[in-house]
């Protein structure tokens, strides 16, 4: 017959074992990770940002931008950062072909390893920085618990295949967004990085001249809009340069403008008008118009939190490269 304490020592091996069955690696992230072996190393990204995205603050939006991309591929592990001679690397598929801020993150690399040599990951500078960025442009901040590790693995099909692109619709960005165990809501609120930054026509201009094979222009877009897009800005099909606003005449401004424009069908990419194509998110959408921008900071922030873990490496996974460019560094 089965005792009362075998019966326990039974339920605590199990609880042990489900814990480690939903990732120990999750369980390792913490806040102030570096305290003891590299105490400044957070002071020293964050003062690096406050010397610099001030006086260039259109870099935020690609530093959060290339967070997003990295944890989207192998999760946060900073191979969006290694650079390929055979062109093979996650930053040479299409979605990163126009990623910005590889020279900053190891600028920021560099500074670290003169202090803390072989310490900190570059996978925790991108997440660091991007949070850092977000708060430089008067934004939100939210909680960035550290001990990620590097990969070694940086592949451009894997990238093709998994971040989103802007042209994807509902169902794409459900799919995408859910490998990765993140929801609906999350998808609308990490979308709400859109308030800030630009993009070129290259990304949007299908949905002006070639949107089907039966409708030249984009149905979901704003007529008025996409009128003043062809006359102004994305004059032809084969404009690959003009630089447009995600977000326009807020772009700097960390807000819920670009909540309001989606809205009004003036969302710049066919995956911000796909956001109101389903009940749950446009339901989301209209919560945090309707609320105060507090709310929406406070999701944001919790939405980020979660993505920043996301298939992380931790304990005697992975590795710390010395270069962030580099893969067996």
């Amino acid at each position: 017959m089965t005792t009362m304490k075998q019966l326990n020592i039974a339920v605590a091996v199990a609880v042990t074992v489900l814990i480690g069955m939903l990732g120990s690696s999750e369980a390792q992230l913490q806040m102030n990770f570096y305290a003891k072996s590299c105490p400044n190393a957070e002071k020293i990204i964050s003062d690096h940002i406050q010397n610099h995205i001030p006086n260039g603050p259109s870099l935020a939006a690609p530093l959060i931008r290339m967070h997003f991309h990295d944890c989207f591929v192998r999760g946060c592990d900073g191979s969006v950062l290694i650079n390929s001679t055979s062109g093979n690397a996650e930053r040479d598929a299409p979605p990163n072909l126009t990623l910005r801020g590889f020279g900053f993150v190891e600028r920021i690399k560099a500074l670290l390893e003169k202090v803390c040599p072989k310490t900190v990951s570059c996978a925790d500078i991108i997440a660091l920085t991007a949070r850092d960025a977000v708060v430089a442009t008067g934004g939100p901040s939210w909680n960035v618990p550290t001990g990620r590790r590097d990969g070694r693995i940086s592949n451009v099909t894997e990238a093709t295949n998994n971040i989103p692109p802007p042209t994807s619709n509902f169902t794409t960005l459900q799919r995408l967004f859910k490998n990765q165990g993140l929801n609906l809501k999350d998808l609308v609120l990490l979308s709400g990085a859109h308030t800030i930054g630009v993009s070129h026509c290259s990304s949007m201009n299908t949905r002006l001249y070639n949107f089907s094979t039966t409708v030249k222009q984009d149905p979901s877009l704003d007529s008025e809009y996409a009128a003043n897009l062809k006359a102004n800005k994305c004059k032809s099909l084969n404009d690959n340069t003009t630089i447009l606003e995600m977000d326009p005449g807020s772009s700097r401004t960390f807000d819920l403008s670009y909540y309001r424009l989606v809205l009004k069908r003036r969302g710049l990419f066919q995956s911000d008008s796909a956001l109101t194509t389903n009940s749950a998110t446009l339901k989301v959408i209209n919560n945090l118009v309707n609320g105060p921008e507090q709310k929406f900071y406070e999701a944001f922030a919790k939405s980020m939190e979660k993505m920043g873990r996301v298939k992380v490496k931790t304990g005697s996974a992975g590795v710390i490269r010395t270069r962030c460019s580099v893969a067996g560094s």
